[in-house]
């Protein structure tokens, strides 16, 4: 693989060592299963995003409810994966929509032995935008320009940087002439309206509000550093614990998921209304159905988990120092057993 492109894909993993920094201080991230969970409940966590689709609308509309009978869903939404994962360990939601960063991290320092990764969720859908009055043509024209990122050591924020790095440039702390600021992705569209910044790296549906709202053009689609456009944003994890304990209930909640994708998938009009109506109870705002749709075209909604993006990244990241000393090992990361009988039952290729 090219090493610049080694550098965007090690680039994403390196974004948890920075953001979950909640989780490598806490001294033991296994979890704690002292508190007993019923079989009758499943506590299920997930973001109000696109790239957590299906559950958003599978909740929200009660399919997810409808599948697991007599076990209850007991939902709570989040808006960071280091928190999600915290909450996994600390045995108060059993299964998680979560991004990999988060997972990679969480099942190191659990020694392998805290989560699981069942089923994908998504792929794609993160994008470089900037302003169409900026003066960037090409790579060329980066040097004194600005450019935002959601968070500090978040995702984005790093393939910004690594990107950046594999085009020679520095950023302004490292004596180079490119400055990125961290801010909110709300506080990210009026920097640009307000031409404060010149660009920024963002997840969707936010790239596609910002080519709406402030003039801008996509300038990179971050497929375009993967092998085949494929990597892999957001995954179902289970605690391992949970996982063992509760086969069956994991089962339904695959079929459901894999039901819902499917629906998704062949019903984009109507899965984009279920959605805003969904996200409305959930946080009291709606996105305009063309951006929803816009955002749609470059991400996919799957159950494949993209396994070799999620081992590359961590392979990667190790390769750049990112991970320690030692080279993760992520053999046992991953559990599809359920899925793929999920699959086998629906007559759909299973993942190998």
């Amino acid at each position: 693989m090219h090493a610049g492109i080694k550098f965007a894909i090690a680039g994403a993993i390196f974004a948890i060592v920075i953001a979950t920094s909640m989780i490598s201080q806490t001294p033991e991230v296994k979890p704690d299963t002292s508190i007993v969970t019923s079989t009758s409940v499943l506590r299920l966590g997930y973001f109000p995003n696109i790239n957590h689709a299906q559950a958003v609308i599978g909740v929200g509309n009660g399919d997810f409810q409808n599948a697991l009978g007599d076990v209850k869903i007991e939902s709570q939404v989040f808006n960071a994966g280091p928190d999600e994962v915290e909450a996994l360990f600390a045995n108060r939601i059993d299964v998680a929509y979560v991004g990999p960063n988060p997972t990679i991290n969480g099942y190191l320092k659990s020694d392998g032995q805290g989560i699981k990764i069942i089923a994908g969720a998504s792929s794609g859908g993160a994008v470089f935008v900037i302003r169409n009055d900026s003066g960037i043509e090409t790579v060329h024209d980066f040097a004194d320009k600005k450019f935002a990122s959601p968070q500090l050591g978040n995702t984005q924020d790093v393939a910004l940087r690594s990107y950046l790095l594999k085009n020679g440039y520095k950023t302004s702390e490292n004596g180079g002439n490119v400055t990125i600021l961290p801010a909110k992705t709300s506080d990210i569209v009026t920097m640009m309206s307000k031409k404060d910044i010149d660009g920024a790296w963002v997840p969707e549906p936010w790239g596609a509000i910002l080519v709406k709202q402030t003039n801008g053009k996509i300038f990179l689609d971050e497929r375009d550093l993967w092998p085949n456009g494929k990597f892999t944003t957001a995954l179902i994890v289970a605690r391992t614990d949970y996982l063992q304990s509760h086969p069956n209930v994991i089962q339904k909640l695959l079929e459901a998921h894999v039901k819902e994708t499917i629906w998704i998938n062949n019903n984009k009009d109507e899965a984009i209304n279920d959605f805003n109506a969904q996200l409305q109870k959930l946080t009291g705002t709606t996105i305009q159905n063309d951006v929803i749709s816009n955002a749609f075209s470059r991400m996919d909604i799957t159950y494949d988990p993209v396994k070799s993006s999620v081992i590359t990244s961590a392979d990667d990241a190790f390769d750049l120092g990112f991970l320690g000393d030692k080279k993760p090992d992520l053999s046992n990361i991953f559990d599809l057993s359920i899925l793929n009988k999920v699959l086998q039952e629906q007559n759909l290729p299973v993942i190998p």
